[in-house]
Protein backbone atom coordinates (compact mmCIF):
# COMPACT_ATOMS: atom_id res chain seq x y z
CA UNK A 1 0.00 0.00 0.00
CA UNK A 2 2.82 2.21 0.95
CA UNK A 3 4.36 1.53 -2.64
CA UNK A 4 1.57 1.88 -4.06
CA UNK A 5 0.49 5.57 -2.97
CA UNK A 6 4.25 6.76 -3.70
CA UNK A 7 4.06 5.53 -7.02
CA UNK A 8 0.61 7.44 -7.92
CA UNK A 9 2.21 10.81 -7.01
CA UNK A 10 5.14 10.04 -8.83
CA UNK A 11 3.26 9.35 -11.61
CA UNK A 12 1.11 12.55 -11.85
CA UNK A 13 4.50 14.47 -10.97
CA UNK A 14 6.05 13.09 -14.16
CA UNK A 15 2.64 13.38 -16.48
CA UNK A 16 2.69 17.03 -15.93
CA UNK A 17 6.43 17.26 -16.45
CA UNK A 18 6.39 15.42 -19.85
CA UNK A 19 6.07 17.78 -22.61
CA UNK A 20 2.57 19.26 -24.13
CA UNK A 21 1.79 19.20 -28.16
CA UNK A 22 2.01 22.50 -29.71
CA UNK A 23 -1.80 23.88 -28.92
CA UNK A 24 -2.66 25.24 -32.85
CA UNK A 25 -3.09 29.13 -33.28
CA UNK A 26 -6.25 30.22 -32.63
CA UNK A 27 -8.44 30.68 -35.77
CA UNK A 28 -10.33 33.66 -34.36
CA UNK A 29 -9.70 34.58 -30.71
CA UNK A 30 -9.63 32.99 -27.85
CA UNK A 31 -12.30 30.78 -27.37
CA UNK A 32 -13.62 27.94 -24.70
CA UNK A 33 -15.44 25.67 -27.21
CA UNK A 34 -18.36 25.90 -25.18
CA UNK A 35 -20.62 26.57 -28.43
CA UNK A 36 -19.67 22.59 -29.95
CA UNK A 37 -21.45 21.36 -27.42
CA UNK A 38 -24.88 20.02 -29.01
CA UNK A 39 -27.91 22.07 -27.19
CA UNK A 40 -31.76 23.27 -28.43
CA UNK A 41 -32.19 26.11 -30.84
CA UNK A 42 -31.98 29.19 -28.81
CA UNK A 43 -34.64 31.70 -28.99
CA UNK A 44 -33.84 35.68 -29.33
CA UNK A 45 -35.73 37.62 -26.75
CA UNK A 46 -38.85 39.73 -28.38
CA UNK A 47 -38.28 43.65 -28.40
CA UNK A 48 -41.79 44.34 -26.12
CA UNK A 49 -41.01 47.46 -24.13
CA UNK A 50 -39.40 50.41 -23.45
CA UNK A 51 -36.24 48.94 -21.89
CA UNK A 52 -35.55 46.62 -24.72
CA UNK A 53 -36.26 49.34 -27.22
CA UNK A 54 -33.83 51.38 -25.99
CA UNK A 55 -31.09 48.70 -25.54
CA UNK A 56 -31.61 47.99 -28.97
CA UNK A 57 -30.84 51.79 -30.02
CA UNK A 58 -28.40 51.88 -28.50
CA UNK A 59 -26.70 48.64 -29.56
CA UNK A 60 -27.36 49.76 -33.67
CA UNK A 61 -25.93 52.94 -33.55
CA UNK A 62 -29.06 55.20 -32.87
CA UNK A 63 -27.98 56.34 -29.43
CA UNK A 64 -25.18 57.85 -27.82
CA UNK A 65 -24.81 55.06 -25.54
CA UNK A 66 -26.11 52.48 -23.24
CA UNK A 67 -29.55 52.99 -21.06
CA UNK A 68 -28.09 55.57 -18.41
CA UNK A 69 -25.24 57.26 -20.30
CA UNK A 70 -27.45 58.95 -22.86
CA UNK A 71 -31.02 57.76 -21.83
CA UNK A 72 -33.50 58.24 -18.96
CA UNK A 73 -32.91 55.56 -16.50
CA UNK A 74 -34.61 51.83 -16.84
CA UNK A 75 -38.53 52.37 -17.03
CA UNK A 76 -40.11 51.14 -13.22
CA UNK A 77 -42.46 48.22 -13.04
CA UNK A 78 -46.06 49.50 -13.65
CA UNK A 79 -48.29 50.18 -16.39
CA UNK A 80 -46.91 49.86 -19.79
CA UNK A 81 -45.72 53.68 -21.28
CA UNK A 82 -45.12 53.63 -24.98
CA UNK A 83 -43.60 57.36 -24.83
CA UNK A 84 -40.30 58.13 -23.42
CA UNK A 85 -40.04 59.31 -20.38
CA UNK A 86 -39.96 63.42 -19.51
CA UNK A 87 -36.31 65.53 -19.34
CA UNK A 88 -33.40 66.26 -21.90
CA UNK A 89 -32.79 61.92 -21.58
CA UNK A 90 -36.58 61.19 -22.65
CA UNK A 91 -35.98 64.32 -25.27
CA UNK A 92 -33.07 62.53 -26.47
CA UNK A 93 -34.74 58.53 -26.76
CA UNK A 94 -37.61 60.60 -28.49
CA UNK A 95 -35.22 61.95 -31.41
CA UNK A 96 -33.86 58.38 -31.47
CA UNK A 97 -37.34 56.64 -32.11
CA UNK A 98 -37.81 59.35 -34.32
CA UNK A 99 -34.70 58.99 -36.34
CA UNK A 100 -35.39 55.36 -36.48
CA UNK A 101 -38.89 55.25 -37.22
CA UNK A 102 -38.13 57.61 -40.90
CA UNK A 103 -35.35 55.29 -42.53
CA UNK A 104 -37.89 52.41 -41.66
CA UNK A 105 -40.71 54.59 -43.63
CA UNK A 106 -42.72 54.78 -40.33
CA UNK A 107 -44.71 57.80 -38.72
CA UNK A 108 -41.82 59.58 -37.36
CA UNK A 109 -44.03 60.41 -33.85
CA UNK A 110 -40.87 59.34 -31.62
CA UNK A 111 -43.50 56.94 -29.50
CA UNK A 112 -42.90 53.26 -28.86
CA UNK A 113 -45.82 51.83 -30.75
CA UNK A 114 -46.46 48.23 -32.46
CA UNK A 115 -45.02 48.96 -35.46
CA UNK A 116 -41.46 50.28 -34.33
CA UNK A 117 -41.42 47.35 -32.26
CA UNK A 118 -42.10 45.11 -35.11
CA UNK A 119 -39.65 46.62 -36.85
CA UNK A 120 -36.97 46.37 -34.38
CA UNK A 121 -37.87 42.67 -34.47
CA UNK A 122 -37.14 42.02 -38.17
CA UNK A 123 -34.17 39.70 -38.92
CA UNK A 124 -31.22 41.56 -39.30
CA UNK A 125 -27.24 42.45 -39.98
CA UNK A 126 -25.56 42.87 -36.30
CA UNK A 127 -23.17 45.70 -37.85
CA UNK A 128 -24.46 48.98 -36.18
CA UNK A 129 -26.81 51.33 -38.62
CA UNK A 130 -25.38 54.39 -37.72
CA UNK A 131 -22.70 55.86 -35.66
CA UNK A 132 -23.84 58.98 -33.61
CA UNK A 133 -20.84 61.73 -33.81
CA UNK A 134 -18.32 62.18 -31.33
CA UNK A 135 -18.93 58.87 -29.74
CA UNK A 136 -18.55 56.66 -33.02
CA UNK A 137 -17.99 52.73 -31.56
CA UNK A 138 -15.68 50.52 -33.15
CA UNK A 139 -16.89 47.28 -34.91
CA UNK A 140 -13.69 45.16 -34.28
CA UNK A 141 -13.58 42.57 -32.02
CA UNK A 142 -12.26 43.85 -28.11
CA UNK A 143 -9.67 41.32 -27.03
CA UNK A 144 -10.55 40.12 -24.14
CA UNK A 145 -8.22 40.51 -20.62
CA UNK A 146 -5.68 38.27 -20.25
CA UNK A 147 -5.41 35.56 -17.64
CA UNK A 148 -3.71 35.32 -14.80
CA UNK A 149 0.37 34.54 -14.88
CA UNK A 150 2.51 35.61 -17.46
CA UNK A 151 1.76 37.14 -20.49
CA UNK A 152 1.92 35.70 -23.77
CA UNK A 153 3.75 37.66 -26.20
CA UNK A 154 1.43 39.91 -28.02
CA UNK A 155 0.54 39.57 -31.45
CA UNK A 156 -0.09 41.90 -34.44
CA UNK A 157 -3.85 42.83 -35.37
CA UNK A 158 -4.35 41.44 -38.78
CA UNK A 159 -4.66 43.35 -41.78
CA UNK A 160 -4.12 46.94 -40.44
CA UNK A 161 -1.01 47.31 -43.36
CA UNK A 162 -3.68 46.60 -45.94
CA UNK A 163 -6.47 48.59 -45.06
CA UNK A 164 -6.21 52.04 -45.71
CA UNK A 165 -8.52 54.99 -45.90
CA UNK A 166 -10.45 55.99 -48.65
CA UNK A 167 -8.69 59.06 -51.27
CA UNK A 168 -10.80 62.07 -50.01
CA UNK A 169 -13.97 62.27 -52.64
CA UNK A 170 -14.31 58.93 -53.03
CA UNK A 171 -16.76 57.99 -49.67
CA UNK A 172 -20.11 56.71 -49.70
CA UNK A 173 -22.60 59.00 -48.76
CA UNK A 174 -22.73 58.10 -45.05
CA UNK A 175 -19.44 57.09 -44.84
CA UNK A 176 -18.97 59.74 -41.89
CA UNK A 177 -21.35 58.57 -39.75
CA UNK A 178 -19.95 54.70 -40.44
CA UNK A 179 -16.36 56.29 -38.54
CA UNK A 180 -14.77 56.96 -42.18
CA UNK A 181 -14.53 54.54 -45.47
CA UNK A 182 -11.64 52.05 -45.37
CA UNK A 183 -10.51 50.10 -48.33
CA UNK A 184 -8.09 47.12 -48.60
CA UNK A 185 -5.08 48.14 -50.29
CA UNK A 186 -4.30 45.34 -52.65
CA UNK A 187 -6.45 43.77 -55.14
CA UNK A 188 -6.53 39.89 -54.19
CA UNK A 189 -7.27 38.93 -51.47
CA UNK A 190 -7.50 35.57 -49.93
CA UNK A 191 -10.36 34.06 -47.46
CA UNK A 192 -11.17 30.59 -45.87
CA UNK A 193 -14.26 29.08 -43.93
CA UNK A 194 -12.14 27.93 -41.06
CA UNK A 195 -11.79 24.30 -39.88
CA UNK A 196 -14.90 24.83 -36.65
CA UNK A 197 -16.96 27.19 -37.77
CA UNK A 198 -18.82 24.64 -40.62
CA UNK A 199 -22.19 25.00 -40.16
CA UNK A 200 -24.16 21.98 -39.31
CA UNK A 201 -27.11 22.99 -41.78
CA UNK A 202 -25.23 22.95 -45.24
CA UNK A 203 -22.81 20.35 -46.59
CA UNK A 204 -19.13 22.09 -46.20
CA UNK A 205 -18.88 22.14 -50.01
CA UNK A 206 -22.27 23.57 -50.21
CA UNK A 207 -21.18 26.59 -47.90
CA UNK A 208 -18.04 27.02 -49.39
CA UNK A 209 -19.72 27.18 -52.85
CA UNK A 210 -21.84 29.72 -51.54
CA UNK A 211 -19.49 31.71 -50.65
CA UNK A 212 -17.23 31.64 -53.34
CA UNK A 213 -20.61 33.07 -55.08
CA UNK A 214 -20.92 36.20 -53.11
CA UNK A 215 -17.22 36.99 -53.72
CA UNK A 216 -17.74 36.47 -57.13
CA UNK A 217 -20.72 38.87 -57.06
CA UNK A 218 -18.26 41.47 -55.76
CA UNK A 219 -15.88 40.99 -58.19
CA UNK A 220 -17.91 40.94 -61.10
CA UNK A 221 -18.15 44.39 -60.48
CA UNK A 222 -15.09 46.35 -58.61
CA UNK A 223 -11.15 45.70 -59.69
CA UNK A 224 -10.68 43.28 -56.75
CA UNK A 225 -10.58 39.15 -57.29
CA UNK A 226 -10.95 36.78 -54.76
CA UNK A 227 -9.16 33.63 -53.99
CA UNK A 228 -9.85 30.67 -51.67
CA UNK A 229 -7.01 29.83 -49.42
CA UNK A 230 -7.26 26.50 -47.69
CA UNK A 231 -4.05 25.91 -46.61
CA UNK A 232 -1.17 29.17 -46.06
CA UNK A 233 -0.91 30.48 -42.21
CA UNK A 234 -4.17 31.19 -40.49
CA UNK A 235 -2.91 34.96 -39.96
CA UNK A 236 -2.28 35.40 -43.85
CA UNK A 237 -5.77 34.78 -44.74
CA UNK A 238 -7.61 38.57 -45.22
CA UNK A 239 -11.48 37.62 -44.34
CA UNK A 240 -12.13 34.68 -42.07
CA UNK A 241 -15.82 33.18 -42.39
CA UNK A 242 -17.60 31.01 -39.42
CA UNK A 243 -20.35 29.89 -37.62
CA UNK A 244 -21.37 29.43 -34.52
CA UNK A 245 -23.95 29.86 -31.75
CA UNK A 246 -24.43 31.94 -28.58
CA UNK A 247 -21.14 32.54 -27.54
CA UNK A 248 -19.21 31.65 -30.29
CA UNK A 249 -15.39 31.36 -31.92
CA UNK A 250 -14.10 33.64 -29.38
CA UNK A 251 -15.88 36.79 -30.82
CA UNK A 252 -17.20 39.06 -27.87
CA UNK A 253 -20.00 39.60 -29.62
CA UNK A 254 -22.92 37.15 -28.44
CA UNK A 255 -25.51 35.74 -30.85
CA UNK A 256 -29.22 35.79 -29.43
CA UNK A 257 -30.52 32.55 -31.14
CA UNK A 258 -33.45 32.15 -34.29
CA UNK A 259 -34.59 35.65 -34.88
CA UNK A 260 -33.02 39.16 -34.81
CA UNK A 261 -28.69 39.28 -35.12
CA UNK A 262 -28.12 36.45 -38.01
CA UNK A 263 -24.76 37.55 -38.52
CA UNK A 264 -22.17 40.19 -37.89
CA UNK A 265 -18.51 41.41 -39.44
CA UNK A 266 -15.65 43.28 -38.75
CA UNK A 267 -13.67 45.63 -40.83
CA UNK A 268 -10.98 44.01 -40.20
CA UNK A 269 -11.99 40.80 -41.99
CA UNK A 270 -13.87 38.24 -39.84
CA UNK A 271 -17.62 37.38 -40.86
CA UNK A 272 -19.78 35.19 -38.48
CA UNK A 273 -22.79 33.83 -38.99
CA UNK A 274 -25.73 32.75 -36.25
CA UNK A 275 -25.76 28.81 -36.58
CA UNK A 276 -29.14 28.83 -35.03
CA UNK A 277 -31.05 30.37 -38.03
CA UNK A 278 -32.08 28.56 -40.72
CA UNK A 279 -29.33 29.38 -43.56
CA UNK A 280 -30.55 27.76 -46.76
CA UNK A 281 -28.64 27.78 -50.45
CA UNK A 282 -29.40 29.59 -53.66
CA UNK A 283 -31.80 27.22 -54.82
CA UNK A 284 -34.19 27.72 -51.69
CA UNK A 285 -36.85 29.93 -51.75
CA UNK A 286 -37.39 29.21 -47.72
CA UNK A 287 -35.58 29.98 -44.61
CA UNK A 288 -32.29 32.40 -45.02
CA UNK A 289 -30.47 32.93 -47.93
CA UNK A 290 -26.94 31.97 -46.90
CA UNK A 291 -25.51 33.86 -50.42
CA UNK A 292 -27.99 36.77 -49.38
CA UNK A 293 -26.33 37.46 -46.06
CA UNK A 294 -22.63 36.52 -47.07
CA UNK A 295 -22.69 38.72 -49.54
CA UNK A 296 -24.52 41.49 -47.38
CA UNK A 297 -21.87 40.58 -44.69
CA UNK A 298 -18.91 40.54 -47.44
CA UNK A 299 -19.95 44.28 -48.60
CA UNK A 300 -19.57 45.58 -44.48
CA UNK A 301 -15.86 43.88 -44.74
CA UNK A 302 -14.50 45.61 -48.03
CA UNK A 303 -16.07 49.19 -46.42
CA UNK A 304 -19.83 49.62 -47.26
CA UNK A 305 -21.86 50.75 -44.39
CA UNK A 306 -26.01 50.16 -44.19
CA UNK A 307 -27.77 51.65 -47.14
CA UNK A 308 -31.74 52.58 -46.85
CA UNK A 309 -32.08 52.30 -50.58
CA UNK A 310 -34.91 50.02 -51.69
CA UNK A 311 -33.33 47.46 -53.39
CA UNK A 312 -29.65 47.57 -52.17
CA UNK A 313 -28.12 44.60 -50.36
CA UNK A 314 -26.72 46.63 -47.96
CA UNK A 315 -30.06 47.13 -45.86
CA UNK A 316 -29.67 45.96 -42.23
CA UNK A 317 -32.65 44.04 -42.03
CA UNK A 318 -32.89 40.92 -44.02
CA UNK A 319 -35.66 41.31 -47.00
CA UNK A 320 -37.35 37.67 -48.20
CA UNK A 321 -37.06 37.40 -51.99
CA UNK A 322 -36.76 35.01 -54.94
CA UNK A 323 -34.06 32.96 -54.98
CA UNK A 324 -32.17 34.66 -57.80
CA UNK A 325 -30.91 38.60 -57.26
CA UNK A 326 -27.83 40.49 -57.91
CA UNK A 327 -26.48 43.83 -57.09
CA UNK A 328 -28.27 46.89 -56.99
CA UNK A 329 -27.00 49.70 -59.74
CA UNK A 330 -26.75 51.89 -55.50
CA UNK A 331 -24.36 48.59 -54.25
CA UNK A 332 -22.09 48.67 -57.50
CA UNK A 333 -21.28 52.49 -57.55
CA UNK A 334 -21.04 52.63 -53.59
CA UNK A 335 -18.24 49.70 -53.90
CA UNK A 336 -16.69 51.62 -57.03
CA UNK A 337 -16.22 54.32 -54.83
CA UNK A 338 -13.87 52.86 -52.65
CA UNK A 339 -12.19 50.52 -55.48
CA UNK A 340 -12.72 51.94 -58.47
CA UNK A 341 -14.12 50.90 -61.75
CA UNK A 342 -13.23 48.13 -64.18
CA UNK A 343 -10.60 48.89 -66.98
CA UNK A 344 -8.87 46.79 -69.88
CA UNK A 345 -8.56 46.06 -73.03
CA UNK A 346 -10.98 43.98 -75.37
CA UNK A 347 -9.86 41.48 -77.55
CA UNK A 348 -12.96 41.83 -79.68
CA UNK A 349 -16.34 43.14 -79.63
CA UNK A 350 -19.50 43.08 -82.28
CA UNK A 351 -23.33 43.10 -81.80
CA UNK A 352 -25.08 39.61 -82.38
CA UNK A 353 -27.89 40.11 -84.30
CA UNK A 354 -30.96 38.12 -84.60
CA UNK A 355 -34.31 38.33 -86.45
CA UNK A 356 -37.72 37.34 -85.14
CA UNK A 357 -41.03 37.99 -85.62
CA UNK A 358 -43.09 40.29 -83.59
CA UNK A 359 -47.14 38.89 -83.06
CA UNK A 360 -47.97 40.47 -85.99
CA UNK A 361 -45.32 38.80 -88.22
CA UNK A 362 -43.64 41.54 -88.70
CA UNK A 363 -39.59 40.75 -89.00
CA UNK A 364 -37.81 42.79 -86.27
CA UNK A 365 -33.74 42.54 -85.11
CA UNK A 366 -32.54 42.09 -82.04
CA UNK A 367 -29.22 42.42 -80.84
CA UNK A 368 -26.63 41.59 -77.91
CA UNK A 369 -23.56 43.16 -77.58
CA UNK A 370 -20.54 40.92 -76.99
CA UNK A 371 -17.17 41.34 -75.58
CA UNK A 372 -14.56 39.14 -75.34
CA UNK A 373 -11.39 39.28 -73.40
CA UNK A 374 -8.35 36.57 -73.17
CA UNK A 375 -10.91 33.17 -72.39
CA UNK A 376 -13.97 35.02 -71.49
CA UNK A 377 -16.57 36.79 -72.40
CA UNK A 378 -18.99 39.15 -71.16
CA UNK A 379 -22.74 39.98 -72.21
CA UNK A 380 -23.81 43.27 -72.33
CA UNK A 381 -27.09 44.80 -71.54
CA UNK A 382 -27.66 47.39 -73.46
CA UNK A 383 -30.89 48.46 -72.12
CA UNK A 384 -29.77 48.16 -68.18
CA UNK A 385 -26.04 49.67 -69.30
CA UNK A 386 -23.51 46.92 -67.62
CA UNK A 387 -22.90 43.11 -68.29
CA UNK A 388 -25.13 40.69 -67.61
CA UNK A 389 -25.04 38.94 -64.08
CA UNK A 390 -22.65 35.82 -63.70
CA UNK A 391 -20.63 36.42 -66.15
CA UNK A 392 -17.73 36.50 -67.39
CA UNK A 393 -17.64 32.99 -68.98
CA UNK A 394 -15.55 31.04 -70.50
CA UNK A 395 -15.63 30.86 -74.10
CA UNK A 396 -15.43 27.38 -74.56
CA UNK A 397 -18.57 27.54 -72.35
CA UNK A 398 -20.66 29.90 -75.34
CA UNK A 399 -19.04 29.57 -78.68
CA UNK A 400 -18.05 26.43 -79.70
CA UNK A 401 -16.13 25.18 -82.16
CA UNK A 402 -14.17 28.89 -82.19
CA UNK A 403 -10.50 29.45 -80.71
CA UNK A 404 -10.54 29.13 -76.86
CA UNK A 405 -9.03 32.66 -76.17
CA UNK A 406 -7.30 35.69 -77.79
CA UNK A 407 -9.41 35.92 -80.65
CA UNK A 408 -8.56 38.90 -82.95
CA UNK A 409 -11.93 39.57 -84.87
CA UNK A 410 -15.84 39.23 -85.45
CA UNK A 411 -17.54 39.88 -88.42
CA UNK A 412 -20.80 39.73 -89.72
CA UNK A 413 -21.61 40.51 -93.19
CA UNK A 414 -25.27 41.31 -93.67
CA UNK A 415 -26.97 41.92 -96.79
CA UNK A 416 -29.89 41.42 -98.82
CA UNK A 417 -28.93 37.62 -99.75
CA UNK A 418 -25.78 37.03 -97.26
CA UNK A 419 -26.58 36.35 -93.24
CA UNK A 420 -22.69 34.91 -92.37
CA UNK A 421 -20.60 35.39 -89.01
CA UNK A 422 -16.98 35.31 -89.21
CA UNK A 423 -14.24 34.78 -86.21
CA UNK A 424 -10.68 35.34 -87.32
CA UNK A 425 -7.46 34.41 -85.19
CA UNK A 426 -4.00 33.97 -86.72
CA UNK A 427 -4.07 33.28 -90.37
CA UNK A 428 -6.97 31.31 -89.51
CA UNK A 429 -10.84 32.52 -89.79
CA UNK A 430 -14.11 30.41 -88.75
CA UNK A 431 -17.38 30.44 -90.11
CA UNK A 432 -20.38 30.47 -87.18
CA UNK A 433 -23.39 28.89 -87.59
CA UNK A 434 -26.35 30.78 -86.09
CA UNK A 435 -29.16 27.75 -85.51
CA UNK A 436 -27.03 25.57 -84.33
CA UNK A 437 -24.73 27.35 -82.10
CA UNK A 438 -21.39 26.40 -82.98
CA UNK A 439 -18.80 26.96 -85.57
CA UNK A 440 -19.38 24.82 -89.03
CA UNK A 441 -16.73 22.42 -89.76
CA UNK A 442 -18.01 21.97 -93.45
CA UNK A 443 -20.88 24.92 -94.74
CA UNK A 444 -23.44 24.10 -97.65
CA UNK A 445 -20.83 25.77 -100.44
CA UNK A 446 -18.57 22.46 -98.98
CA UNK A 447 -16.24 24.71 -97.64
CA UNK A 448 -14.35 23.45 -94.76
CA UNK A 449 -13.14 25.35 -91.61
CA UNK A 450 -11.35 26.42 -89.91
CA UNK A 451 -9.82 28.45 -93.76
CA UNK A 452 -7.05 30.39 -94.28
CA UNK A 453 -7.85 33.71 -94.16
CA UNK A 454 -6.10 34.38 -97.63
CA UNK A 455 -8.30 32.16 -99.28
CA UNK A 456 -11.45 33.55 -98.12
CA UNK A 457 -10.89 37.00 -98.20
CA UNK A 458 -7.81 37.66 -100.94
CA UNK A 459 -5.65 40.04 -100.07
CA UNK A 460 -5.95 40.49 -96.75
CA UNK A 461 -2.97 40.41 -94.40
CA UNK A 462 -2.40 38.04 -91.48
CA UNK A 463 -2.56 37.84 -88.00
CA UNK A 464 -4.92 41.07 -87.94
CA UNK A 465 -5.34 43.28 -85.41
CA UNK A 466 -9.12 43.65 -85.76
CA UNK A 467 -12.14 44.16 -88.25
CA UNK A 468 -16.01 45.65 -88.79
CA UNK A 469 -18.55 45.58 -91.66
CA UNK A 470 -20.08 48.54 -92.69
CA UNK A 471 -23.38 47.54 -93.08
CA UNK A 472 -23.85 50.72 -95.70
CA UNK A 473 -21.30 50.79 -96.96
CA UNK A 474 -21.11 46.85 -97.66
CA UNK A 475 -17.23 47.00 -97.14
CA UNK A 476 -15.22 45.12 -94.21
CA UNK A 477 -12.59 47.34 -92.60
CA UNK A 478 -9.45 45.14 -92.24
CA UNK A 479 -6.58 46.88 -89.51
CA UNK A 480 -3.29 46.07 -89.67
CA UNK A 481 -0.88 47.63 -87.87
CA UNK A 482 -0.99 51.62 -89.03
CA UNK A 483 -2.97 50.55 -92.34
CA UNK A 484 -6.73 49.22 -93.25
CA UNK A 485 -7.55 47.47 -95.67
CA UNK A 486 -10.88 48.12 -97.57
CA UNK A 487 -12.60 44.72 -98.61
CA UNK A 488 -16.09 44.63 -100.66
CA UNK A 489 -17.90 41.84 -99.66
CA UNK A 490 -19.58 42.18 -103.23
CA UNK A 491 -16.85 41.45 -105.16
CA UNK A 492 -15.09 39.50 -102.74
CA UNK A 493 -12.29 41.65 -103.01
CA UNK A 494 -9.85 44.86 -101.52
CA UNK A 495 -10.62 48.07 -102.91
CA UNK A 496 -7.95 49.07 -105.30
CA UNK A 497 -7.02 52.81 -103.58
CA UNK A 498 -6.80 50.01 -99.81
CA UNK A 499 -4.40 49.75 -98.20
CA UNK A 500 -4.83 53.33 -96.16
CA UNK A 501 -3.43 54.90 -93.33
CA UNK A 502 -5.58 55.11 -90.35
CA UNK A 503 -5.34 58.43 -90.08
CA UNK A 504 -6.34 58.79 -93.48
CA UNK A 505 -9.19 56.70 -93.47
CA UNK A 506 -10.36 57.20 -89.76
CA UNK A 507 -8.71 61.30 -89.30
CA UNK A 508 -8.68 63.13 -86.25
CA UNK A 509 -11.30 65.59 -84.48
CA UNK A 510 -8.50 66.86 -82.58
CA UNK A 511 -4.49 67.02 -83.43
CA UNK A 512 -2.57 64.27 -81.59
CA UNK A 513 -5.55 62.73 -80.56
CA UNK A 514 -5.27 59.45 -82.43
CA UNK A 515 -4.51 55.82 -81.79
CA UNK A 516 -2.30 55.73 -84.78
CA UNK A 517 -1.55 52.01 -85.15
CA UNK A 518 -2.57 48.75 -83.29
CA UNK A 519 -6.25 48.21 -82.57
CA UNK A 520 -7.10 45.86 -79.86
CA UNK A 521 -10.90 46.09 -81.15
CA UNK A 522 -13.28 47.75 -83.57
CA UNK A 523 -17.11 47.62 -83.89
CA UNK A 524 -20.55 49.35 -84.74
CA UNK A 525 -23.10 49.71 -82.12
CA UNK A 526 -26.52 49.41 -82.91
CA UNK A 527 -26.98 50.60 -79.47
CA UNK A 528 -25.01 53.38 -80.16
CA UNK A 529 -25.54 53.99 -84.01
CA UNK A 530 -21.45 54.69 -84.05
CA UNK A 531 -18.63 52.97 -84.53
CA UNK A 532 -15.96 52.50 -81.99
CA UNK A 533 -12.20 51.83 -81.80
CA UNK A 534 -10.65 50.19 -78.79
CA UNK A 535 -6.88 50.32 -77.85
CA UNK A 536 -5.90 49.75 -74.20
CA UNK A 537 -8.07 50.87 -71.92
CA UNK A 538 -9.35 53.86 -74.12
CA UNK A 539 -11.92 54.22 -77.35
CA UNK A 540 -12.69 57.07 -80.43
CA UNK A 541 -16.30 57.30 -81.48
CA UNK A 542 -16.30 57.46 -84.98
CA UNK A 543 -18.43 60.88 -85.96
CA UNK A 544 -21.55 59.39 -87.85
CA UNK A 545 -23.40 60.85 -90.53
CA UNK A 546 -26.21 62.84 -88.08
CA UNK A 547 -23.29 63.90 -86.45
CA UNK A 548 -22.01 65.61 -89.51
CA UNK A 549 -25.83 66.89 -90.02
CA UNK A 550 -25.14 68.92 -86.87
CA UNK A 551 -21.86 69.68 -87.24
CA UNK A 552 -20.71 70.44 -91.12
CA UNK A 553 -16.93 70.99 -90.53
CA UNK A 554 -16.54 67.45 -89.09
CA UNK A 555 -14.20 65.04 -91.38
CA UNK A 556 -15.64 61.72 -92.95
CA UNK A 557 -15.41 58.89 -90.32
CA UNK A 558 -13.42 61.25 -88.35
CA UNK A 559 -12.24 60.07 -84.63
CA UNK A 560 -14.03 61.85 -81.71
CA UNK A 561 -11.54 62.49 -78.51
CA UNK A 562 -10.97 59.24 -76.57
CA UNK A 563 -12.47 58.22 -73.58
CA UNK A 564 -12.04 55.88 -71.09
CA UNK A 565 -13.84 52.36 -71.63
CA UNK A 566 -15.27 52.55 -67.86
CA UNK A 567 -17.05 54.66 -68.13
CA UNK A 568 -18.84 53.77 -71.21
CA UNK A 569 -19.16 49.85 -70.57
CA UNK A 570 -19.88 49.21 -67.04
CA UNK A 571 -19.00 46.58 -64.63
CA UNK A 572 -16.56 44.76 -67.52
CA UNK A 573 -14.60 42.94 -64.71
CA UNK A 574 -12.38 39.87 -64.69
CA UNK A 575 -12.96 37.29 -61.94
CA UNK A 576 -10.55 34.43 -60.25
CA UNK A 577 -10.34 31.72 -62.27
CA UNK A 578 -11.31 29.30 -59.88
CA UNK A 579 -14.63 30.88 -60.51
CA UNK A 580 -15.63 30.61 -64.12
CA UNK A 581 -17.19 27.51 -64.26
CA UNK A 582 -19.54 28.86 -60.98
CA UNK A 583 -23.71 28.82 -62.26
Amino acid sequence: MLAASIFRPTLLLCWLAAPRAARPEALFHSRDRSDLAPSPLRRATPIADLLAAQRFLSKYGWAEGPPGAGFAAPVPRGPRRDGPPEGPRGAALAEALRRFQKVNALPASGRLDAATLAAMNRPRCGVPDTRPPLQAVSTAPRTPPPPPGPRPKARPKRFLHTLLRAPAGRQPEDAAQAGGAQAFAKRTLSWRLVGEGYSRQLSAEEQRHVFRLAFRMWSEVTPLTFREDLAGPGAMVDIKLGFGRGRHLGCPRVFDGVGQEFAHAWRLGDIHFDDDEHFTPPTSNRGISLLKVAVHEIGHVLGLPHSYRAGSIMQPNYLPRGPAFELDWSDRKAIQRLYGSCAGSFDTAFDWIRQERNPHGDATARFSTYLFRNSWYWLYENRNNRTRYGDPLPILTGWRGVPAQNIDAFVHIWTWRRDERYFFKGNRYWRYDSDRDQAYTEDEQGHGYPRLISEGFPGIPSPLDTAFYDRRKQLIYFFKGSWVFAFDVNRNQVLGSSPKKMTEVFPAIEPRNHPLRSLDAAYYSYAHRAVFLFKGSTYWRVASAEDRQRRPGLPPNGLFPRQPISEKWFDVCDVHTSTLTMS
